[in-house]
């Protein structure tokens, strides 16, 4: 069982707790617009899922069927408690290699991309894990671990993860020489020098003690949150794809046979010689960099803050009804990728005018087109509120842009 959905609640509850007190105790770690792509992100990693087909569960499926070595009984404990910790073995490779090596990090490296640091950052997910990361857990399988033991033990394994995104939790004594605390996984989000690539395990610290990539928090050397390759940029297509194309223009533009194939899997960060000199990354330096942060009106916070309630209320009960009907998963999806891009720009301090305009003529269409399908007066008087209220805002966006650029 996934257990995933039945957290959701409680990971939202955590998060707008966790800012009570950051407000109360005034050490706040939120941004609106940094929160709200962080848990755009979610929501279309999340519903990404309903259209996209990967390999890996095919995969699964035909080991455990046809190759595994062995079948482990799902009713003994003994099976859950090894697949729980061969689970976070295998984590700590998938991880690991995530960030050593730069095809993987192309998908991991969404989660990193928070210039913050807060429980809004862990669900921050990327929506091309379907591509790869799959190839991490095939040794499960082969050794006999049940498909549904997989899938809870990995959703607990994502769960504890949640909580040790946070900046308020200090260190936890005893508790720190074994598990994945806040402390040891700050370090793990850090961009300092001496915290690069370290403490990768998702639930067991031990592992990076064994194998030489534990690095413990040091108060001389607080955590400085992000990724040495900027992105600046709140769009969560873009985060999803930017490093992918880095990668493909030097393979594009190198001139050597072996450089255009090893730059898929070199050492994270690597360029050929000729494209470094062509087409030069900007020198990062952790203590001295600012965040991107750009300044919006009340109005264009406020407007992203209702699209995040929105598409997250619209995101739960999607995944809770969901529907084997593929084209409207991909018409739902479509239209939560062009709101997200939408918002994104509003909050870059961009105008988003025309596609706020083609958005909601799309939505319009869409439910008159549903209605006659589906014949459900409650959706459509919902759909309409909500276009409602989205028109309203529009002239306050436009006018808060208006007098910005006016100013400056």
């Amino acid at each position: 069982m996934d257990y995933i959905p039945l957290a959701v609640p409680f990971f939202l509850l955590a998060i707008g707790i966790e800012f009570l007190y950051g407000w109360i105790k005034n050490k706040n770690t939120y941004r609106i617009n940094d929160t709200v792509i962080s848990i755009f992100m979610g929501s279309l990693s999340t519903a990404s899922k309903l259209v996209l087909i990967g390999v890996g569960g095919a995969i699964f499926y035909s080991i455990e069927t046809y190759y595994a070595l062995w079948r482990m009984d799902d009713s003994l404990i003994i099976t859950w408690i090894f697949a729980f910790v061969a689970y976070d073995l295998c984590y700590y490779w998938f991880h690991r290699i995530g960030h050593e090596r730069q095809i993987f990090w192309a998908s991991h490296v969404a989660h990193h991309q928070s210039e913050e640091y807060n429980l809004s950052t862990a669900l921050r997910q990327t929506s091309t894990s379907f591509l790869l990361n799959w190839i991490f857990y095939v040794p499960l399988f082969l050794i006999g671990v049940p498909a549904k033991v997989f899938v809870s033990v990995a959703s607990i394994n994502l769960i504890y993860q949640f909580w040790v995104h946070s900046q308020h939790i200090p260190k936890l004594g005893w508790y720190e020489l074994f598990f994945v605390t806040p402390s040891n996984h700050r370090v793990h989000h850090a961009t300092n020098e001496i915290y690069i690539d370290k403490n990768y395990g998702g639930v067991f610290i031990v592992w990076d003690r064994i194998f030489g990539t534990f690095k413990e928090e040091q108060e001389e050397e607080p955590c400085i949150y992000g990724i040495r390759t900027p992105i600046r940029s709140f769009n969560p297509l873009w985060a999803n794809l930017h490093i992918y194309t880095g990668i493909m223009k030097d393979f594009f533009y190198a001139k050597r046979i072996k450089d255009k194939f090893y730059v898929l899997f070199a050492r994270t960060g690597w360029r050929p010689e000729d494209v470094k000199k062509k087409f030069p990354h900007s020198e990062y330096n952790a203590k001295t960099y600012k965040k991107y942060n750009p300044s919006v009106s009340k109005a264009i916070s406020s407007y992203g803050f209702f699209q995040l309630i929105i598409l997250t209320v619209a995101g739960v009960y999607i995944v809770e009804n969901v529907t084997t009907n593929y084209v409207f998963n991909l018409i739902y999806v479509a239209m939560l990728v062009y709101t997200m891009v939408a918002t994104s720009r509003w909050l870059e301090g961009r105008s988003a005018l025309l596609m706020e305009v083609s958005r909601l003529i799309t939505l319009g269409i869409i439910g008159i087109l549903g209605f006659a399908y589906i014949q459900n007066i409650d959706i459509l008087y919902l759909l309409s509120i909500y276009m409602l209220i989205n028109i309203i805002f529009l002239p306050f966006l436009t006018r808060s842009l208006d007098e910005k650029y006016s100013h400056g």
